[in-house]
């Protein structure tokens, strides 16, 4: 017989060091930068290191909420208006009073609640349905699990690009 409890635990487990590894990885390219340097665009795109770290701590925190409390009405994109979008489109950049370590501890106050939230849910198959957005299939749901998988997809995906722009900046390498 199988000891799905130990099995559970161990699933729990490695989800969570497979994302602390990637969000190692994406706080590791703002080493030794200033506010400015965290801030500034070095490639074609209009991300700056500082501008995905706290996308991915909204990503964080939304999909910690999802996994609680399914979508929100804010996560309708056929309600939101120009102003929504402009404060998501904020969240890609460093704004006037953003700090690196202000940017910083936010992350790591968003990753300490979603590894709460893992460690202490009873059951990874809880499921909720995704929002309407054109990118999700029409009454698709989604578990604990997957949405961890996408979270750790999602801070992978984006250390890759902080070490594009970090390459770009100043020429360090977070990964190799």
């Amino acid at each position: 017989m199988t000891d799905t409890t130990h099995d559970t635990a161990t699933e729990r487990t490695d989800l969570l060091e497979a994302l602390a590894h990637q969000r190692h990885f994406l706080r590791f390219t703002t080493r030794d930068l200033t506010d400015e340097q965290a801030g500034q665009r070095t490639t074609a795109s209009e991300l700056c290191l500082g501008g995905l770290i706290k996308h991915v701590t909204s990503v964080e925190r939304n999909w910690a909420s999802f996994i609680l409390n399914g979508p929100s009405p804010s996560d309708d994109f056929s309600n939101m208006t120009e102003a929504d979008f402009a404060r998501r489109a904020d969240e890609f950049r460093m704004l006037p009073g953003d700090t690196l370590a202000g940017v910083l501890a936010a992350y790591e106050e968003a990753a300490r609640r979603t590894d709460e939230i893992v460690t202490s849910l009873p059951d990874l198959n809880a499921d909720h349905p995704l929002p309407e957005a054109p990118w999700n299939k029409p009454g698709a749901r989604w578990s604990a699990r997957r949405v961890l998988l996408h979270i750790v997809a999602e801070t992978a995906q984006h250390a890759g690009h902080a070490d594009i722009i970090r390459e770009s900046l100043d020429g360090a390498k977070s990964m190799g």
